[in-house]
């Protein structure tokens, strides 16, 4: 099926503007602004004549006028929990989630089981991503103290990254001997993506706690979290990356950045495209703060914590000074039962957010959709060199997303796609929403309905 998307306001590379685009065999054929007349299908017409055109192409019209249309988002974090974790979330599952929310693309975590840590182990995914998944879809190899071998193996053209754990977390696949990680850094074929937090530091604090809570001093609730994973345990650990990645030369992405201080670590005076050390936050890290764990509780235990009001106010301010490049979810999903515990260390860490994120973003930002876009469509596409995505280009995969600004709706768990069922913004209210989503041209989901015959492709990189 062709679409013609008429009389959208396109959002893309810093200019907005009303456009009609028509989508042909899966590929952004032409974009016709109102005021221009192209050849949008034969010759030289008019955007009216290349309406009537493309309904004589058995091409479905979708009236656009008053939405916004955007790039299709690309989600370079999440963890879908297949193999092995599907009693919480599998592929099918999260991608029907993500599309809800206009993520057209994602990369997924290793921390699965088994952990996705040999190339058979990654190509297993990818046949499954192949047979389940509506969006578009790359995978990270896990590096760990042993599989060295396996990393070097990788294709950087087929394969979005290697995925570091400087500091456990759910699946723990920390790797903390000293000649691995150089030998990592100096060799790796493509981008590691990095999880930092010193575990030593966070060891101590969870010693200290542990002793406090057993003397009947501190009460082990929610709020002790940022106290345990604590800024400093990131600062060290990000820093201790850096460090290595400039003395060999490597391509280094910090993921979920959730501090102040670790934003003096990246520079904001070369263009994207030339940096080789990059800075990833969340959602969750620019709407919640310390304030919220009293009302929220275990609901937003992550791993890096949620820290103070302060360290939000500063991760919001490095969006728009180009300290911090993308954003990501970390979506991840648990059962309640996993979460909603009596104990703080049982409860695990993570939650589902790639549906809101969007939602949650334009609220954050004053609705800042053009910034929104370069974070979270452009930015990703450059810094992975990722094969004709993230931009509304003539010749680009048809990757797009339609946004109403004009309607308002209520986040509810009982809207939520994930399999887990239930989200962290529960009860937040959202002033936008996505009516359309397209995946390689296709019509994925509209207005709550989901089109689930085509399957998402994957991702390949310009390396």
């Amino acid at each position: 099926m062709n679409y013609f998307i008429k009389g959208a306001t396109l959002v893309n590379e810093g200019q907005t503007f009303v456009a009609s685009v028509f989508v042909k065999d899966g590929k952004i054929a032409k974009i016709v602004r109102e005021s221009e007349a192209p050849e949008p299908v034969e010759g030289p017409v008019d955007a009216e004549t290349a309406f009537r055109q493309a309904q004589r192409l058995s091409t479905q019209v979708i009236e656009a006028q008053g939405k916004y249309l955007i790039p299709g988002i690309i989600d370079e974090h999440v963890h879908f929990r297949e193999p092995g974790l599907t009693h919480k979330a599998d592929i099918y599952t999260e991608s029907r989630a993500a599309v809800a929310g206009g993520v057209t693309s994602f990369m997924d975590m290793p921390n699965t089981m088994p952990q996705t840590t040999t190339q058979e182990l990654l190509q297993q995914k990818f046949d499954l991503a192949a047979e389940k998944s509506l969006a578009n879809y790359s995978f990270y190899l896990g590096a760990t103290n042993d599989n060295l071998s396996e990393v070097v193996k990788t294709d950087p053209k087929t394969v979005c990254g290697i995925k570091l754990f400087m500091g456990s977390s759910t699946g723990n696949m920390l790797v903390d001997q000293n000649e691995v990680l150089v030998r990592l850094f100096r060799e790796s074929p493509c981008l590691i993506a990095a999880h930092c937090e010193d575990e030593a530091t966070i060891h101590a604090s969870t010693v200290r706690f542990k002793d406090l809570v057993n003397k009947g001093e501190e009460t082990p609730d929610a709020g002790i979290h940022p106290f345990i994973r604590t800024a400093e345990a990131c600062y060290r650990s990000s820093s201790k990356a850096v460090d290595m990645a400039e003395k060999f030369g490597a391509r280094l992405h910090v993921l979920h950045i959730s501090t102040q201080k670790e934003l003096s670590l990246f520079r904001n005076d070369i263009p994207l495209k030339d940096k080789k050390i990059t800075a990833e936050t969340c959602p969750h890290y620019l709407w919640f703060d310390e304030h919220d764990y009293e009302r929220k509780s275990f609901v937003i235990k992550c791993n890096p914590a949620i820290k103070s009001h302060r360290d939000k106010e500063a991760l919001l301010q490095a969006l728009r000074n180009g300290l911090i490049d993308t954003i990501g979810t970390d979506h991840a999903p648990h059962l309640k039962s996993e979460k909603f515990t009596d104990d703080y260390f049982t409860s695990k860490s993570g939650f589902p957010s790639i549906q809101h994120s969007l939602d949650i973003m334009l609220e954050a930002t004053n609705r800042d959709l053009p910034l929104l876009v370069q974070l979270m469509c452009h930015n990703p596409s450059i810094l992975y060199r990722i094969d004709r995505r993230g931009f509304i280009r003539e010749g680009y995969h048809a990757d797009l997303a339609l946004v109403d600004l004009n309607v308002s709706h209520w986040i509810s768990d009982k809207d939520e796609y994930s399999k887990c069922g239930w989200t962290p913004y529960d009860g937040i209210q959202s002033h936008s929403k996505v009516t359309h989503t397209f995946v390689n041209g296709n019509l994925v989901f509209e207005n709550g309905v989901h089109y689930e015959k085509d399957k998402g492709m994957r991702l390949i990189f310009d390396r």
